[in-house]
């Protein structure tokens, strides 16, 4: 899988080449020139990057989304004429490629099931951590197989402890803590043979080790 999201249809152009730059590399702003591209510009830029990685890999599985961070620099109008550029864009790559290219509704979904203000942050155009969270658990629930987002619950609370920062590194509470993460892992190594957790391991034996 290939996971694109597109957030803005605007560009700069670099006047001494002509070419769609990335990054100004602190020349001076007046070399360049803004512009929002058009879908038939975008699809045809895509659609040939498409076929160049379907040549490599034919079963690549690319999935679109666009970004629901507002750029309001641009005006709420222009905002809305920049993502429905996007849209319209990846729309027509999944026409051309309906075997090889799909789109998940992150930006529906900050839009139309996230519209109270508490899923924004204080410039009311990022989402909250929260709202992250309910997006990426969509996310989930539509690609992953249940198996998976078991994996993801399990090895949450394990990342949760190998995280932890202890008050008092040479306790035997935190002794007792580190010896029971890695009683933790040796259950989820036996619980999920296919993924390898030496490296976890072997990083709270040496700090044991070393306290």
């Amino acid at each position: 899988f290939l996971l694109i999201t597109f957030g803005t249809s605007y560009v700069f152009r670099w006047k001494e080449t002509d070419e769609i730059v990335g990054n100004c590399h602190k020349i001076p702003a007046n070399q360049f020139v803004r512009e929002r591209l058009t879908v038939d510009e975008i699809t045809l830029t895509w659609s040939k990057l498409i076929k160049r990685l379907l040549d490599s890999n034919p079963n690549l599985k690319i999935l679109f989304t666009v970004s629901p961070i507002r750029h309001f620099k641009d005006g709420a109008h222009n905002n809305q004429l920049s993502k429905s550029i996007l849209h319209l864009s990846i729309d027509n790559l999944m026409h051309q490629f309906p075997a090889s290219a799909f789109y998940f509704p992150a930006y529906e979904i900050m839009m139309d099931e996230l519209r109270d203000y508490r899923f924004y942050t204080d410039d009311m155009l990022h989402p909250t951590q929260l709202a992250q969270n309910y997006i990426w658990k969509r996310f989930r629930e539509t690609y992953f197989s249940k198996e998976t987002q078991n994996i993801i619950i399990d090895w949450k609370r394990i990342h949760q402890s190998l995280s932890h920062r202890p008050n008092n590194a040479y306790s035997d509470a935190y002794q007792k803590f580190l010896h029971r993460t890695i009683e933790e892992i040796e259950a989820f190594q036996n619980k999920y043979p296919f993924i390898s957790c030496l490296k976890e391991k072997r990083s709270l034996t040496r700090l044991i080790q070393t306290l």
